[in-house]
């Protein structure tokens, strides 16, 4: 069976049409909770917290940062000690819920890269999805080039076009055609699709195991 590499456009009409109350009828706080989840939950396959257990998350603007929110929650859970760098924050509802939520779990947030960096095992990227176009503009500027410069291990969920590549890659919903000749460790989450929609998509989604909200592709 091969997996299929969505387009951007496909990508996001799945995201659409899984949010539709005609289609998969979820919410997007939902989609947010199990990306988040499935991000955290590959991470403790390849990194274990008995070696990594300071990690900083680098939360981005969009839907992307509130997965690294929803991660760090969950990496607390499982023995983990997450800080974050969040710099650019909607005042929506729920931004301030995640971010409450992190709060209340004594999950520090940093003022700079530098200081996310510092004293670090892990990094996890959350700052741009699949969907970013457009000028990478500061305060990320800085932090995509402390990326690219640490020597410390990376997770990015969804990879862009930022020009960083990451040690792990966590692909939700499906893999993206941007992510075909990726080296490093590869795994799929967001267990969420239904046998209807990955027929109509031809998505060939691999098994996911036992009760795993994700799966190693490579």
């Amino acid at each position: 069976m091969n997996i299929k590499y969505l387009s951007q456009r496909a990508a996001q009409a799945i995201d659409v049409e899984l949010m539709a109350p005609g289609g998969g009828g979820f919410v997007f706080e939902q989609l947010v909770e199990l990306a988040g989840f499935s991000v955290a939950q590959a991470i403790t396959k390849e990194y274990h917290h008995d070696k990594y257990p300071r990690v900083v998350v680098f939360s981005g603007p969009g839907n992307n940062g509130l997965d690294g929110l929803v991660a760090a929650r969950h990496l607390t859970h499982f023995g983990y000690r997450p800080k974050i760098y969040y710099p650019k924050r909607a005042d929506k509802p729920t931004n301030n819920g995640l971010m409450r939520q992190c709060t209340e779990l004594d999950i520090p947030f940093v003022d700079t890269p530098e200081a996310g960096l510092q004293d670090s095992d892990l990094v996890v990227d959350a700052i741009f999805g699949f969907s970013f176009s457009g000028e990478v503009r500061q305060p990320f500027v800085s932090a995509i080039e402390a990326l690219k410069k640490t020597q410390l291990p990376t997770v990015s969920g969804n990879l862009n076009n930022i020009g960083f590549e990451p040690s792990m890659l966590v692909s939700l919903t499906a893999p993206k055609e941007g992510v075909k000749h990726f080296k490093g460790l590869h795994y799929l989450g967001g267990r969420f699709v239904s046998k209807s929609m990955e027929k109509k998509w031809d998505l060939n989604l691999p098994q996911y195991p036992g009760t795993d909200q994700c799966v190693k592709l490579c």
